[in-house]
């Protein structure tokens, strides 16, 4: 006797999936430029492949020429008057300014936060410790959050925290300066320094 395994799904598909050419495909997935049928001007300028200007051209002469190169029309400035089209291989247009805006974001250098946190009681080594973390962080071209945590008693003595904040930045002279200045949070007196 066969198990019942419940009610059998299946892949839900859209009538009218699979019929759009690769143009619509590219259009939709990059509405800012027009290609081929969707350009709606009925007279263009147009430059060819080589970027020499061909001169104003209907919209049927451009798409004859750009067939017969096994290519496409690109509107590249439809404010213009006429409209400024290209002819060039789209998908390899694409691709190529996908890679270029990759390259750009490894390029790009991400700012971090690194946070240090003392206590106003803080051992002159480990204030050292610290002190070379922060240097560190610095040269590396990272912002340093630095919180001086006050606890009990040291809440109604902020001098104190003051006083290491103070001993700090005089230590940090060449190396950093102040992006926002100290401000307290709670009990804890914080100061965000960046790179020189």
């Amino acid at each position: 006797m066969a198990s019942y395994e419940g009610p059998r799904r299946t892949r839900k598909t859209h009538p009218e999936a699979g019929s759009e050419t690769p143009e619509e495909c590219i259009s939709q997935k990059d509405n800012k430029s027009r290609i081929n049928q969707r350009i709606r001007a009925r007279t263009m300028r147009l430059i060819d492949e080589q970027g020499e200007q061909v001169g104003i051209v209907s919209r049927e002469d451009a798409l004859k020429l750009a067939e017969e190169r096994g290519l496409d029309v690109v509107e590249v400035s439809p404010n213009a008057n006429p409209p400024v089209c290209r002819i060039m291989d789209y998908g390899k247009f694409l691709y190529q300014q996908n890679k270029q805006l990759a390259e750009a974001r490894k390029k790009q250098k991400q700012i971090k936060v690194k946070e240090v946190k003392v206590r106003p009681n803080i051992d002159e080594h480990d204030l050292d410790f610290k002190r070379n973390h922060m240097i560190e962080f610095l040269k590396n071209g990272d912002k340093v959050k630095l919180t001086v945590m006050l606890r009990g008693r040291e809440v109604a003595h902020p001098e104190l925290g003051r006083k290491i904040i103070d001993r700090i930045m005089s230590e940090l002279a060449g190396v950093a300066k102040i992006d926002i200045p100290t401000r307290r949070e709670g009990r804890n007196m914080i100061l965000i320094l960046m790179p020189a």
